[in-house]
This record gives structure tokens, sequence and C-alpha cells, in this order.
């Protein structure tokens, strides 16, 4: 295939995706269900415009490459710390746990030993991509069960290396000293190669981002983030490693630069195209005539990794002091086979580990999965809410509330109830009890509640949505509400209950974003603080005061 051939074919490529993704938007959904469709139709799979095989695996292979060197540039070791063990143990324990499950599940279905766990393997992952895509367009990565799926998502980036080595192995079909001597090659390549990409970030990056800052040219940052990305693939080949892993290990090291911020800015724009390429060409690994011969497998295949991922994140999150809402939230959330599953299957059909049959069922059903994560994402809230009635009415759990004795023993009345002991509900305690006023706290997270008893604060485990608990906390008879927490979904949800169980009770609301400022107002709030309004004011204010102005700035 000549040079124009192939930029003729990634035209057609892009432009479709640019049309569908727009059509998509036009209608309210999701750019990334257009840009799936896109590489669906044109590929080999639909209108065969592009037909050859090595195109599409070249551009799904470059795609996923260079989106895992984006999504390494977001990625750090500090954040992933600073989630705790929410990350570390919640995220492990989903990854062993999804693999367990859909491994006895397959071999339960007559797959073989080998197949089977690398089945389990390859469902594990969930979508980088697409979930925190879709919270940010929600506004719901500081939401609760936004915060627990990145968290989960962090510690499942970090397990690529493993379980490439793992389906590495696996593909080989060896026992006892020749899996050990496998995985040993495997861990030496891949040492080589991270020691070389950190060699490389300590002493070449430096130099080069010096000078780059010196000649005052911002192509040559992006120029050089291209080539980082680029090379990393090539090298990584050469180490007989996945090109997609070597990406995601140049951008991870890159996150830990103290030049990471300028470069994430300055590739922002070729994120997209990345993006755009990725689902794309994981549109064209659909074959449509596959599927309509093997719909029963195929939607069987996706309702059990929806809900078997749900069910694991559950009982993980739960296991973590999570409440039932929240947990299920976070599974539906990451109930999809993520886009390095097909790095993953790629490999373990070429080293044998599964064949054709299997990867194609593997791709059909992640391609499946992936369509219907932005309703998912997008219904997860009330998804939780409908499976915690339903566990309630079952008689599996009971909805969450202030112990009563404890309640009673303090005589609640004309008190203030805060809502989310966060850094903002902090601040509110602190001035509550500077006056003696009488306040107490409702919060979802037991280890922030733990911390404000500690503190000699009167807190409470609850889901401030829920009547019970309101009634328990006697907001009726109140003096003010205070609604803290930076989720608007859930802020206004709480803005609703309160103005309806208790109109005449003063209502403050935080809004992180001005554009949901109207809405708290007309749920009910009477005062709103505009974090971005009172931010702007508060810069006007302090500009005059350096310009000089006499009048009154404080």
């Amino acid at each position: 295939m000549d040079f124009w051939k192939q930029l003729q074919d990634f035209v057609i490529l892009i432009g479709s995706a640019m049309v569908l993704g727009a059509l998509f938007e036009r209608f309210k959904q999701s750019a990334i269900l257009g840009y799936l469709l896109a590489g669906t139709i044109v590929g080999p799979g639909g209108l065969k415009l592009l037909e050859s095989d090595e195109l599409v695996k070249n551009f799904a292979e470059i795609g996923v490459s260079l989106l895992l060197f984006t999504i390494g540039l977001e990625f750090s070791l500090k954040r992933l710390v600073a989630m705790g063990k929410l990350a570390a143990v919640g995220g492990t324990a989903q990854v062993v746990g999804t693999a367990l499950l859909f491994g006895v599940v397959a071999l339960a279905f007559g797959f073989p030993f080998i197949q089977a766990m690398a089945l389990g393997l390859l469902v594990a992952p969930s979508s980088t991509a697409c979930v925190v895509r879709m919270m940010r367009e929600r506004s719901e990565l500081d939401s609760v069960h936004g915060r627990s799926s990145i968290g989960v998502l962090l510690l499942q980036d970090l397990a690529l290396v493993p379980l490439v080595v793992i389906m590495a192995t696996l593909g080989g079909g060896g026992t006892g000293n020749g899996v050990l001597k496998e995985v040993a090659i495997a861990t030496g390549f891949l040492t080589l190669l991270v020691v070389g990409f950190y060699l490389l970030s300590i002493f070449v990056l430096p130099r080069a981002l010096n000078a780059a800052a010196l000649l005052k040219n911002r192509e040559i940052l992006i120029l050089l983030a291209t080539s980082m990305g680029l090379g990393s693939m090539w090298v990584a080949h050469q180490f007989h490693m996945s090109p997609a892993l070597g990406a995601f290990i140049a951008g991870m090291l890159i996150a830990e630069s103290p030049f990471s911020t300028q470069i994430r800015a300055d590739i922002g724009s070729l994120r997209t195209l990345f993006v755009t390429l990725f689902f794309t060409s994981v549109g064209m690994l659909a074959d449509l005539q596959w599927i309509a011969t093997h719909v029963p497998a195929v939607v069987l295949a996706v309702v059990l990794v929806v809900l078997g991922k749900v069910l694991v994140l559950w009982l993980v999150m739960r296991a973590l002091g999570m409440g039932h809402r929240n947990a299920i939230a976070t599974g539906v959330c990451l109930a999809q086979i993520g886009e390095f599953s097909f790095v993953l299957a790629e490999i373990a059909r070429g080293g044998g580990a599964i064949d054709d049959f299997t990867f194609r069922l593997v791709v059909s059903a992640s391609l499946g999965s992936l369509f219907i994560t932005p309703f998912l994402v997008a219904g997860s809230t009330q998804i939780g809410a409908w499976g915690e009635r339903l566990l309630a009415r079952v008689g599996l759990c009971s909805i969450a509330a202030p112990h009563d004795a404890a309640v009673e023993e303090v005589h609640l009345h004309n008190h203030v109830i805060v809502i989310g002991y966060g850094p903002a509900g902090r601040g509110v305690a602190d001035s509550l009890r500077a006056e003696k006023a009488a306040f107490c706290i409702v919060e979802l997270n037991p280890q922030t509640v733990a911390s404000a008893q500690a503190d000699g604060l009167m807190a409470f485990i609850g889901d401030a949505t829920q009547e019970d608990i309101l009634e328990h906390l006697h907001v009726t008879s109140a003096r003010a509400v205070v609604i803290t927490i930076p989720d608007h979904r859930t802020g206004l949800a709480m803005t609703r209950q309160v103005a309806c169980m208790a109109p005449n009770v003063t209502m403050f609301a935080r809004v992180r974003y001005h554009m949901y400022a109207q809405d708290f107002i007309a749920a009910g709030a009477h005062f709103v603080i505009d974090e971005e309004m009172q931010a702007g004011q508060y810069l006007g204010k302090r500009l005059m005061k350096g310009l000089g102005s006499t009048g009154d700035v404080d």
C-alpha cells in the first residue's frame, strides 16, 4: 500500500469520526459513541472503505499507545499514594477478584484452563479514557463514586505491567521452569526499559527542556513530547514488549518531572487526535458479520461483564466501608472492558493463550460494553440509589442512619447541620465551634467521620439525600443547613430533599461551577456560595488594591 492510499484511509477515518462524533453530540450523547461507530462503519467489518487488516492493526496499536502515553502523563504515584487504601487495596482487590470470577465463569462455560485464565485477566481492566472523560464532562470527578472510580483506575493503570508479563507467559504455554524463565526474561526486559527511560528522564530530559525554555519556543516541547511517545513505542517493540506499555511508562516518567504540567498543557490538542484515533481504530476491529452470527454469545458476554464487574466492585467498596449506593455506582461506572484489554488480547492471541473465536468474542464484548458505558456513567447515581432500595427491600441491607440514642442524647434543636466534612466543611465547623454554636456533621466517608469525632465533634455516617437521615438529624427544628460537598448533582439532590422536608430552614449551598448556581436557587437554597464568582470578585478586589485603588477593596 502506497503512502497516498494510507493518507486517504487516514482522512476517511478521521473525517467519519468528526461527522459521527458531532452528530452524537448534537443529540446530547457522548462523542465517543460516534468515534466507535465511525470505525465500525468504515472498517473491514462494515462498508470496507478501509480494507487492510494490517492498517487496522497499525492504527489500533498506534492509537492505544499514544492514548496510554497521555494517560501516563496524567498518572502519578503521588496521586496513587494520596488515594490510600481505596486505590491500593480496592484497586488490587478489583483486579484480582474480577480475574478470578471470570476465570471460574469461563471454566464453567467449558473454556480450557489457560484460555479461562486469560479471559479473566482480559476482563479485569476498565476504560480509563472513557470513564474519566465522561465524568469530567459531567463534573462528577469530585463525587464519592467519582473519587473511588479514579482510585481503582489508577491502580489498574499500574497493574498494566504485571498483566502484560502474565499474559505473555500464558501465551508461552509452559509450566514449571519454563514459565519461570519466561517471567524472568520478560521482567528483565521490562526492568531495562524502565531503567533506560528513567535515566533518560533524569539526565537528558531536563537539559532538553531547559534548552527549549531558553529558546522560548513552545513547539519544541510539543515535538519533544511526541518524539518521546513515539520513540518509547519503538524501543519497547525492540525489547519485545508491548509498544503501548512502553508509551505508558514514558508518559508516567515524564509526569514525575517538574515539567509535566507544561507538557500536558502543550499536547492537549494532540490528545484529542490520539483519543479519536484510538476509539475509531477500536471500532475498526468490530466484525459486524461475525457479531450478527454470534449475537446470543456477544449479548450474554456483555451482560455477564457488566453484572460481574458491578458485583465485584460493590463487594470491594463495601468491604472498605463505603455505602451501598456509592459502592454500586462505582461498579456501574467501571462495568466495561477497558482499552488496554485490546492490547492484552493481541498478546494472548499471538502467543496462543486464546484462539480466534475467543479473541473475536472479547473484542465484540469490549465494544458492546464501551458503547453502553456513556449511559451507565450517566445513570450510575440513579442505578446506585435503585440498587440500595432493592437491597433494603429484600432485607440484605438497611438505609444507614445516625444512631437514635446519640441524637436523642444531645437533644438536637435550633442547631446547624453541616453536610460534608472536607476542607469546606471543616472551615464551617471551625467557625461554628468558635462561636460555640450547636451543630452536627453528616458525612458518608467513615474515615472522615472518625476524624471529626476524634476532634470532639458530633458527626454521623449517613447520606443526606435520604429522608430518614435528615429526620434523625431533626432537620425540621434546625437553625440552618449548610451543604459543603463539591459534587453538584448530589448537592442538588440534598437541596431538594431539605427544601421539601423543612422549607422554613435557612439553607446555604456551596456551588463549584457558576453554571449550576441558578439550579440550586431554584431547588430551594437561600444562599448560594458560587466559587467561580467569589474567586473572580476576590481577584478583582486584590487587583484593585495592587494597582493602588483608594476604594474599599477588602
